[in-house]
């Protein structure tokens, strides 16, 4: 059984920065890729970054070059770095293990509660 808990959201102006912190229960999810979702306000969730256990990453084109993924294996913790948010960067992110390519569901049902990210002026 595997857990996920997320943290270091919150109130943000419009160019600041955020850095997310998920907490990972569950020795298997050392091994497998780990990925960074959100989902916004009567949008579906979507996937935005995942590293694999070797530190590859690749990330949606909405967020490339804005937003860092890295993870530590020893603590079983996954970041991300959110640099240059914008208002529409307002959702609620989530962590999981990522399924076997972009477009596929996460490997697990069970979410965490999320962390809440709110981009305003």
């Amino acid at each position: 059984q595997v857990q996920f808990v997320e943290s270091g959201g919150g109130l943000v102006q419009p160019v600041g920065s955020l850095r997310l912190s998920c907490a990972a229960f569950g020795s298997i999810l050392t091994i497998l890729p780990m990925g960074w979702y959100r989902q916004a306000p009567g949008k579906q969730r979507e996937l935005l970054a995942v590293i694999t256990s070797g530190g590859s990453t690749n990330y949606a084109d909405s967020v490339k070059g804005r937003l860092t993924i890295s993870r530590d294996n020893a603590k079983i913790t996954v970041y991300l770095q959110m640099n240059s948010l914008k208002p529409e960067d307002t959702a609620v992110y989530y962590c999981n293990a990522a399924g076997s390519s972009w477009s596929s569901k996460p490997k697990f049902d069970s979410w965490g509660q999320g962390t809440q990210v709110t981009v305003s002026s």
